[in-house]
């Protein structure tokens, strides 16, 4: 599952580098302000897409086997996963006006949902005692992620500058894995170099 998410991740930002177009006209630096909106989408999605492969491994560091749910799970985050170079190339391609945000958004949205629900899932199949499980905790990033995109979507249609803030404001979040998931990563490390 791990070997196939990988790939698929690959693709994606691969897809996402692919949009972005050399200028036709113009070798110096002023032929690329054209190029911004689609530059700063690239980013925005790139940190989220390497956010998303950097927790997945994390999470499957604490999990030694899955089940059909899981798969499935994992398969419904690779999908809304795939979908972010759509909103983000349809985000650029407007300048980040209102509707295109606030998609952008819900794809957003729809993968945090669906990293929570595979997380749920593995928790469940690995037992409540399971590192992984208590490593989840309450899962308070994720519920505060869910909050804040659906006040961004809403902010979107008004605001869509705004709106990208707080999509910034999830992600720096997100950065750093789980705490709790590196430190038992640092430990198990630590321990096979004894």
């Amino acid at each position: 599952m791990e070997a196939f998410s990988d790939g698929v991740i690959a693709i994606i930002i691969t897809i996402m580098v692919l949009e972005l177009k050399v200028p036709e006209h113009g070798q110096d630096l002023s032929s690329l302000i054209p190029l911004a909106p689609f530059f700063l989408s690239y980013i925005m999605s790139f940190v989220y897409v390497g956010i998303y492969w950097n927790n997945h491994h994390h999470m499957h560091y604490l999990v030694s086997s899955v089940n059909g749910k899981a798969l499935w799970a994992n398969l419904f985050l690779l999908f809304w996963l795939s979908l972010i170079p759509f909103g983000t190339e349809w985000m650029a391609a407007n300048h980040f006006g209102q509707v295109p945000v606030a998609v952008y958004g819900f794809i957003l949205l729809m993968c945090g949902i669906s990293y929570t629900l595979l997380a749920h899932i593995l928790a469940r199949h690995c037992g409540r005692q399971s590192e992984l499980a208590q490593a989840l905790g309450k899962d308070w990033k994720a519920k505060l992620s869910t909050v804040v995109y659906v006040i961004a979507i809403i902010t979107a249609l008004w605001l869509p500058v705004l709106a990208c803030v707080l999509y910034a404001a999830v992600a720096f979040i997100w950065f750093m894995p789980d705490r709790r998931i590196e430190k038992k990563v640092l430990n198990d490390e630590n321990y096979n170099k004894e």
